[in-house]
């Protein structure tokens, strides 16, 4: 299609004053590379207004100098590992939105992983939680087009959208032939952070399922209900969930940790080049927890934040960790405002736990490995799995006088007792019921606690 003269002449004036920006801006790294003993960022800044220049002047179509840039300094960032990248104002308004707690989309937390986009963890009661998807899952396509040539930020694009609408993943995962299409309707994602119960008399629970601004404040408004419901005695023992816990704020995973380790302790310590990013965080003087057991839950989908948690409780011998080997997210992302309302997330530093421990592409490894198995939805009774000698023929009747016949009990309605993990029944529609790593957990404080009576009897 022919365009008019004066239009040439606009768009040709245009790239001429891109291009002196470019090269002024050249000009000036030169020297400072100069002073250096240093040319190579300038050949490189020279490469990029050649670029520019040719794109502008010979691309099939009119291309939007904003949109071109925008996707030059991505593509930069994307080249540095899978969690730097830019954000235009749009998304960088959505990422304060989401750490606040609500957003549009379906509830999935996504990394690169090998070059394909991974998913980390759902997002507990979300529609991607919903629909089945779970850690460790690739997305190969979004509705109609590939994930392989999209960054991050892209892709979560896509998946964000308005209440009620609908989007298609293409899933691959271990167990699958041939990859399978997830429907998906998108909602307000409203994520509760932290969320407690009672599992027992005497036995506390509590999941965190993303750290957000008020994770701390509703952590500790949870401790207290917990004790509340304990008739207002400490507790004989805690769960704490981190499992598919994607993280979330750094200073948030800092203060949980806080309510568990002792003044002046090391939490977690960074390590970066700039000397800002070298930073240590320790335990205040803010009132701690009783010194009762605690096991804390973790599995592939326990990342960042998260890890940091565990990772410290472990280290300073506070807790025992449950489950699987977590992600191994390592890094910390510092988030920087750009002029213009966009923002970068850059990669600034790698986290180490108390002990010095990098989990960067490793992860946590339990104290104690235990899978998630799917238990039975009904299981034989006891009674008619085994022989006892009430059975054999011409056993010997039990001829105690003056004690009455053992007299069965009831188990109260509202609660929660397993008494035998290889005996799950699940008989309600509770989930912790038919959870066998939470019902290992809950087994390992009731024998730590029985372990410490016993001792406290011999002396």
């Amino acid at each position: 299609m022919l365009k008019s003269r004066s239009s040439k002449k606009i768009a040709f004036g245009f790239v001429a004053v891109v291009v002196a920006l470019v090269v002024f801006i050249g000009i000036s790294t030169q020297k400072r590379c100069d002073a250096k003993g240093g040319s190579k960022e300038y050949e490189y800044i020279g490469l990029l207004t050649d670029v520019m220049t040719i794109v502008k002047k010979s691309y099939v179509e009119e291309v939007d100098s904003k949109k071109l840039m925008y996707g030059a300094i991505n593509g930069m960032l994307t080249a540095l590992d899978p969690h730097s990248s830019f954000m235009t104002p749009d998304t960088f308004k959505e990422l304060k939105v989401e750490t606040k707690g609500a957003f549009g989309g379906l509830g999935i937390e996504i990394s690169m992983k090998d070059g394909v986009l991974t998913v980390i963890s759902p997002i507990e009661d979300t529609p991607a939680q919903r629909a089945g998807i779970k850690a460790g899952d690739q997305i190969l396509k979004i509705d109609d087009r590939f994930t392989k040539d999209l960054s991050i930020t892209e892709s979560v694009k896509r998946m964000r959208g308005t209440k009620g609408s609908k989007v298609i993943l293409t899933i691959m995962r271990d167990g699958f032939e041939r990859p399978k299409e997830f429907s998906l309707i998108r909602d307000i994602i409203q994520v509760k952070s932290v969320k407690s119960r009672m599992l027992e008399n005497g036995y506390g629970y509590i999941r965190i399922a993303q750290f957000q601004e008020r994770t701390d404040e509703d952590m500790a408004k949870a401790l207290k209900t917990l004790q509340e419901e304990n008739k207002g005695k400490q507790l004989d023992g805690l769960v704490l969930d981190l499992r598919n816990d994607p993280g979330g704020l750094l200073d948030q995973a800092v203060r949980v940790s806080d309510h568990f380790i002792e003044n002046g302790k090391l939490i977690v310590y960074t390590e970066g080049r700039d000397k800002d990013a070298r930073m240590q965080f320790t335990a205040t003087p803010r009132s701690k927890e009783p010194d009762y057991p605690i096991v804390v839950l973790i599995n592939g989908g326990s990342a960042s934040a998260s890890e940091i948690v565990a990772g410290a409780l472990q280290d300073h011998k506070r807790a025992v960790v449950m489950g699987t080997q977590s992600f191994g997210k390592g890094s910390v992302q510092t988030i920087i405002p750009l002029s213009d309302d966009s923002g970068l997330r850059l990669t600034t530093a790698r986290y180490y736990t108390p002990s010095g421990r990098s989990i960067q592409a490793k992860g946590i490894t339990p104290d104690i490995i235990v899978e998630q198995l799917e238990l039975p939805k009904q299981s034989p009774k006891r009674e008619s799995m085994f022989i006892r000698e009430k059975d054999l023929e011409n056993h010997f009747e039990n001829t105690d006088e003056g004690k009455k016949p053992e007299e069965k009990k009831e188990q109260p309605k509202d609660k929660d007792v397993v008494k035998d993990t290889t005996d799950a029944a699940v008989k309600t529609a509770d989930p912790l019921k038919s959870d066998y790593q939470l019902i290992r957990a809950l087994d390992l404080l009731k024998g730590w606690d029985i372990l410490k009576r016993m001792g406290a009897e011999k002396r």
